[in-house]
């Protein structure tokens, strides 16, 4: 394993983290990914660390890949959920978090629909914080995970042309996505409806376009992000079916373009809407690739982080 350290202590968000910092966590996730091929796939890391996983809203896929790669390193998990919580009763985030470290816990992975939630409480608490999600704003081991799957399948991320398609406007994913992609020298495009794409997008140095074919045809990895129909308050476009007919990509789209190219998705997928199950299932995509790499992933950055005080 690696011993140096990463620059910062807590995993806010993309934007905290140096390209070396990446690059560290990619060499520690290759060390996890052989101990999850192995057929015994514990390794006693973090014996003496308890990890609270406290998440304000619904996650299924994130919050499982947490606690597997917490249990991997056999740290002691806590799990908090708000809806079954004193939350409820208007207990505030800091009292929440000052109860569960009054249980002395070293770690607390947070997901929270307030963006910038994790922010506010490592001003205010010892433990060593993970985003793993902050309203619209950031998802940083979600794109560790995604440009980790990109260097694996395409042998770098630098140099590389990525498309990130779809519901721009409410997703971290993107943003953490754009962050993390250009510290590693790849070329970034956005693309999906204009009532979906964020005024001065264009600022962050992403190249903008609304034509789905050409995006596809720009580049070497398509990103499909998922409609958040959940974070929507008013009708961005008519209708799914009219989304899926302009920005879905199918197997049709595919064969026309004159080249191969990787698909991703950071699930769960809309069948039908932004993925057809014929482009899902191909052998273009890596979906099933990017769930594993996000348990490595999670590992080396508990584990890095584990490391700094």
């Amino acid at each position: 394993m690696p011993m140096q350290q990463l620059s910062t202590r807590h995993l806010l968000g993309i934007k905290g983290l140096t390209e070396a910092d990446i690059q560290l966590i990619f060499e520690t996730a290759d060390n996890f990914k052989e101990v999850l091929n192995r057929p015994i796939k514990k390794v006693p890391s973090l014996r003496d660390i308890t990890i609270a996983n406290v998440f304000f809203e619904n996650s299924t896929r994130t919050k499982l890949s947490f606690e597997l790669a917490e249990k991997r390193l056999s740290a002691d998990v806590v799990n908090f959920a708000s809806g079954s919580s004193s939350v409820k009763k208007g207990e505030t985030l800091i009292d929440t978090v000052n109860n569960i470290l009054a249980m002395k816990v070293d770690m607390v992975v947070m997901r929270h629909f307030s963006p910038g939630a994790p922010h506010f409480l490592s001003r205010h608490i010892r433990a060593n914080i993970i985003n793993a999600g902050d309203g619209t704003h950031e998802h940083p081991t979600q794109a560790l995970l995604d440009a980790f799957s990109i260097r694996e399948k395409l042998g770098e991320v630098a140099g590389k042309k990525v498309a990130i398609i779809g519901d721009i406007l409410h997703s971290r994913v993107a943003l953490s996505n754009i962050f993390c992609l250009q510290k590693l020298g790849a070329e970034v495009m956005v693309c999906g409806p204009v009532t979906l794409m964020p005024k001065h997008i264009a600022e962050l140095g992403v190249k903008v376009e609304q034509d789905v074919f050409k995006a596809l045809q720009w580049c070497d990895v398509a990103n499909v992000l998922r409609i958040q129909l959940e974070r929507q308050q008013i009708k961005y476009f008519p209708s799914l079916r009219e989304y899926a007919l302009y920005f879905g990509i199918n197997k049709k789209l595919l064969n026309r373009l004159d080249k191969e190219i990787v698909i991703m998705h950071p699930g769960p997928i809309n069948r039908g809407v932004e993925l057809n199950s014929d482009v899902a299932d191909s052998d273009n995509a890596i979906i099933l690739q990017q769930v594993e790499n996000g348990v490595a992933i999670r590992m080396a950055v508990l584990y890095l982080l584990a490391g700094v005080k």
